[in-house]
């Protein structure tokens, strides 16, 4: 059982890392005197003819540039937490589906990868204060012309690897639901993490 779950936060570890490198290439970065440019700003690269292509926005919201309104600190607070108590969730999973495990390890990976940019972006860019980062999506999905509520879509909204991570997530969770822990599931976690300590 532990091997396990160290193999799933070594795969947590590898998209985190993941989603930021890409992030870095598109964005562009300066380190120890090297230098790389990145995309410009809403720049273009078809991928697979125009059905997928990789372009430059930044979301100060959520996943999917859903926004969030005026309590940015707090969505990046939350944010803190959420990655926080996944991973003690991950350490201390039990006896679970595989498929189950997997989906908590992906939405773990999104949510502290979309963490950093809008904890740490920011500063290392030197735009915004600590907490205040906006995130970089770069993943252009054309999708059929479709008119919602009035509001005209021809691109799916652009995402990253960490939005993809959380989604997939999502879906695995939604298979495997019946094997969410309870609230009384979750204290049972915490006291025999507990025990476990006094009898080391």
């Amino acid at each position: 059982m532990k091997k396990q779950t160290t193999l799933l936060l070594i795969v947590s570890f590898f998209l985190i890392v993941l989603d930021q490198v890409t992030k870095f290439l598109i964005k562009g970065f300066s380190i120890l005197g090297f230098s790389y440019q990145g995309f410009g700003y809403g720049e273009k690269v078809e991928v697979v003819g125009r059905a997928i292509q990789f372009t430059f926005v930044e979301n100060p919201g959520m996943a999917f540039s859903i926004e969030f309104g005026a309590g940015k600190i707090f969505l990046s607070l939350f944010s803190i937490v959420a990655s926080i108590l996944l991973l003690y969730y991950i350490r201390n999973i039990g006896d679970k589906p595989i498929g189950y495990k997997i989906s908590v390890m992906l939405i773990f990976a999104g949510a502290t990868g979309n963490m950093i940019d809008r904890v740490f972006y920011g500063i290392i860019y030197d735009y915004a204060p600590l907490f205040y980062g906006k995130v970089v999506d770069f993943i252009l999905v054309d999708i059929p012309d479709i008119n919602i509520f009035g509001k005209y879509y021809d691109y799916f909204p652009v995402f990253n690897v960490a939005d993809s991570c959380v989604s997939i997530g999502i879906v695995l969770l939604l298979i495997y639901n019946s094997h969410i822990p309870t609230l009384s599931e979750l204290r049972g976690i915490k006291k025999d993490e507990d025990l476990t300590r006094i009898d080391e």
